[in-house]
C-alpha cells in the first residue's frame, strides 16, 4: 500500500471539523472538484468508504472517524518535525513538550516562560493538559518531554519522578456565606462543595482529608478545571477545596473568599521525566528552570 499523503488526510480532518466539502476548501483554500479528489484518492488507497454524502452535510464511516482520529495524531506530529527542521536549520533549540494538569499549566506556564526568557531564549515550551497517569504513559512512549505529576507515584520502567514541590490546599468560599477563618471537614462535610473527579490524585487527596476527621460527604459535582470550579464558587454555587498558587498573580477576588484549612492539607507534586543518559540540552533546560519554582 502507498503511503498516505498528509494534504489528503488534514482535506479528510477539515471535512470532519467543518462538516461540508465546500467549508473545507474554504477553510483550506482549495477549488471543492480538489477537496473531492482528495477524499476519493483516499478511499482508493485505503480501500475503504471514509464518508458518507446527505442532503445537507457529510458523516463520517467508522472507517472515516479512526483516519480522523489517527489522522490528527499525524499532523501534529509533522507540524512538530517541520519546527524541529526549521529550529535547527537557524541553530535554535527544540521544542520541549510538558504535561500538566490544569490547576497547575494556568499559573505556571507564564512564569516558566518568563524564566525562559532570561536563562535559555531558544527554548519554547508546549503545555498539554494531561492526568499524571496519561503523562507518565506519553512520556514511556517518547511523546512527551516532562510531566508535572501527582505525588506519590508508583516506580515507572524508563521515567525518572522526582519530588518537586508542596502547594498548600485552601477553601474557596462565596462571599454570601458566613465562613470561619479556618475550615475544617466537619464545617465543609455540611454544605454543597465542589470536588474533582473520582478518579485524579486531587479526588483522593481531599477524601482522605475528610476520611481522617471520620466523614465521606458526597460531593455536588465533580469538575477538574479550576478556573470553572472558581466561577461556580463565585456564582454562590458551593465551595470547594483548591491548590494556593504561590507563582499565581495576585488577584483581587470580590466573589470569593479564601480560607486555611484545619488541619492543613497539601498538594505533593513531583517532575517526571524519560530516564535517558544523554538528555536534551533543551529539555535540562527546562527542568533547571522547573527547579528553581521547587519547595525552599
Amino acid at each position: 500500500m502507498r503511503n498516505l499523503n498528509l494534504d489528503q488526510v488534514q482535506t479528510l480532518v477539515a471535512i470532519a471539523d467543518l462538516g461540508t466539502l465546500a467549508a473545507a476548501a474554504q477553510a483550506l483554500h482549495l477549488a471543492p472538484p480538489t477537496i473531492s479528489l482528495h477524499i476519493r484518492e483516499l478511499e482508493s488507497r485505503l480501500g475503504a468508504s471514509l464518508i458518507e454524502r446527505g442532503r445537507r452535510q457529510l458523516r463520517l464511516t467508522p472507517a472515516g472517524m479512526a483516519l480522523v482520529e489517527g489522522g490528527r495524531k499525524l499532523l501534529a506530529s509533522a507540524d512538530g518535525l517541520s519546527d524541529l527542521v526549521r529550529r535547527k536549520s537557524q541553530g535554535r533549540e527544540a521544542v520541549v513538550r510538558i504535561g500538566s494538569s490544569a490547576g497547575v499549566s494556568a499559573h505556571l506556564l507564564p512564569a516558566l516562560l518568563a524564566r525562559l526568557a532570561m536563562r535559555s531564549p531558544g527554548v519554547d515550551v508546549t503545555v498539554e493538559i494531561l492526568s499524571s497517569v496519561e503523562a507518565v504513559a506519553r512520556l514511556q512512549a517518547g511523546t512527551l518531554d516532562i510531566g508535572v505529576v501527582a505525588m506519590p507515584q508508583a516506580p515507572c520502567a524508563g521515567v525518572n519522578i522526582t519530588p518537586w514541590r508542596h502547594d498548600p490546599m485552601v477553601a474557596i468560599v462565596p462571599c454570601s456565606w458566613k465562613s470561619p477563618k479556618l475550615i475544617t471537614p466537619q464545617w465543609l462535610a455540611e454544605r454543597p462543595w465542589i470536588s474533582f473527579d473520582p478518579a485524579t490524585q486531587m479526588y483522593r487527596l481531599i477524601a482522605t482529608w475528610f476520611g481522617q476527621a471520620g466523614l465521606n460527604p458526597r460531593a455536588r459535582m465533580h469538575l477538574n478545571y479550576p478556573e470553572a470550579i472558581k466561577s461556580l464558587v463565585e456564582a454562590g454555587h458551593a465551595a470547594a477545596i483548591l491548590p494556593l498558587e504561590p507563582h499565581a498573580r495576585n488577584e483581587k477576588r470580590t466573589e470569593y473568599v479564601t480560607r486555611h484549612l484545619q488541619p492543613r492539607l497539601t498538594r505533593p507534586l513531583g517532575l517526571a521525566h524519560r530516564a535517558t543518559r544523554n538528555q536534551d540540552n533543551a529539555v535540562q533546560n527546562v527542568l533547571l528552570a522547573l527547579g528553581e519554582f521547587a519547595d525552599g
